[in-house]
């Protein structure tokens, strides 16, 4: 009986992988399609030299590819996976990122500056097209798929946080009932075969193995909640001596390759960016200057790679000595030490953009943990002593942990995400993290984004 449910049960995942598939291709065909009346109608007349055929729908073709490209970076694709919001967000910056390369490459081709009005046309239609289509989709989505029953086998009281980031997403999860780790084997693994799911967390690894196995044999999904050696060892390299297979964690951080790569990465964003990044530190300094007279800037002791340590230059956002009273503690978002200015510097992470210098440096990257300060580094070490493993790489501008978690999230939770970005470090996840703090910044989130970037539970959940 239970074979035959979860028969069942995997037919209809793949009828959601069509699903969300042929409903991905129609909003890409007919955005695409807004883009190429406008071509047809507005810019085509001006070319000097008029296209064939084939290279109208190669201009054609490129805007689809740009759109679908940036929709895959926001992830503007995850209908039922992000909440209904995250989805809009995701897509209306899509599609003006895309609409403003769009732009770039319509005026080379026309060979002077095109009109703005036809795009921002096409910006609007667009906008009106992913807004109903998202809301329809929602709705097919969960009418045809309603949330997961889930069970919490939970072996430490660490569970009851879990639980509660998984309530806010009631339309995908239904935490119907847990069950501690210290109950009998064979009550646990009834109780699972009860529902379509399982989360586990905290386990002692015995059990954990045992679990693991046991819902894989059964094809049912399990939820395993990662500590610090399982996130080293998604990062190992297969290797394979005569027919053993084998893990290998070196812990070296990034390679001599990936290192200059990164550094060459850091150069060309810090080029790229100076213009505009130059004349918006310009506004700030001149509002945190006329807010109460005080310093502009802001220096402390940070540490980067290896553990060095490096003064971080920042928009100051609270009154002067802030901390004289106090001693050094983290600021939280209603913090009576923090300016009018600095709330809403700190409200776009503008309060980072002296950082710029820092990399320049080279005492920073774009993209890497956030710096921490020694006294609070040293004191998260007394709790949770591979808190050092984050300082293999250079502390960073923004981060994974800042794209996907949340502002309070804890020192362990923001370790686990520094090193998932570090054993799976690649220049593309750079650029990807880079685009997803524009959202950030544009549209803070105090719920948990992971989901856009976590590109290997994408494939657990066979959407």
């Amino acid at each position: 009986m239970r074979q035959e449910i979860n028969n069942s049960a995997q037919d209809r995942e793949q009828y959601k992988r069509i699903v969300t598939f042929t409903s991905a291709v129609l909003l890409m065909g007919l955005l695409t399609m807004l883009f190429a009346h406008i071509w047809y109608r507005y810019y085509l007349d001006e070319l000097v030299l008029p296209f064939y055929r084939r290279g109208n729908w190669a201009l054609i073709g490129v805007y689809g590819v740009v759109l679908f490209l940036f929709f895959k970076v926001y992830g503007g694709f995850k209908v039922g996976y992000l909440r209904r919001t995250d989805v809009m967000f995701s897509q209306v910056l899509a599609i003006i990122w895309t609409n403003v390369v769009s732009y770039f490459q319509l005026s080379l081709v026309l060979r002077h500056f095109a009109a703005m009005q036809p795009l921002l046309l096409l910006t609007a239609e667009e906008l009106i097209v992913v807004v109903l289509w998202t809301v329809l989709m929602q709705k097919l989505y969960f009418a045809l798929y309603p949330p997961r029953r889930m069970i919490v086998v939970y072996g430490s009281k660490e569970a009851a946080a879990l639980v509660l980031k998984m309530s806010c997403r009631v339309d995908k999860y239904m935490i119907c009932e847990s069950i501690s780790a210290d109950a009998d084997l064979d009550t646990i693994r009834d109780k699972i075969l009860q529902y379509d799911g399982v989360i586990l967390q905290e386990l002692p690894a015995e059990l954990r193995n045992a679990l693991v196995k046991f819902c894989f044999a059964h094809k049912l999904r399990a939820y395993v909640v990662p500590d610090i050696a399982d996130i080293i060892l998604r990062g190992a390299e297969d290797i394979r001596l005569f027919d053993t297979p084998l893990l290998l964690c070196r812990n070296y951080g990034l390679t001599f390759e990936q290192r200059a790569a990164k550094r060459l990465f850091d150069l060309l964003f810090c080029a790229v960016v100076s213009v505009p990044a130059i004349l918006l530190m310009v506004v700030c300094a001149a509002a945190v200057k006329l807010c109460d007279g005080g310093t502009v800037f802001y220096r402390q002791k940070r540490l980067t790679y290896g553990g060095k340590e490096f003064n971080v230059c920042k928009f100051r956002s609270m009154i002067p000595d802030a901390e004289a009273d106090t001693g050094a503690q983290l600021a939280d978002d209603n913090d009576s030490r923090i300016t009018p200015v600095g709330k809403v510097l700190r409200r776009f992470r503008l309060d980072e953009l002296p950082q710029l210098i820092n990399i320049l440096k080279g005492d920073m990257s774009v993209v890497g943990p956030r710096p921490e300060r020694p006294e609070l580094c040293a004191e998260y070490e007394k709790t949770c002593p591979e808190f050092r493993f984050r300082l293999c790489v250079k502390a960073g501008l923004t981060g994974y942990a800042q794209v996907t978690g949340v502002y309070d999230t804890s020192p362990y939770d923001k370790l686990r995400m520094d090193l998932m970005y570090i054993e799976n470090y690649s220049i593309l996840k750079d650029i990807q993290i880079v685009f997803m703090t524009l959202k950030t910044m544009l549209f803070p989130n105090k719920k948990s984004n992971a989901a856009l970037l976590h590109t290997e539970s994408e494939k657990e959940e066979k959407r």
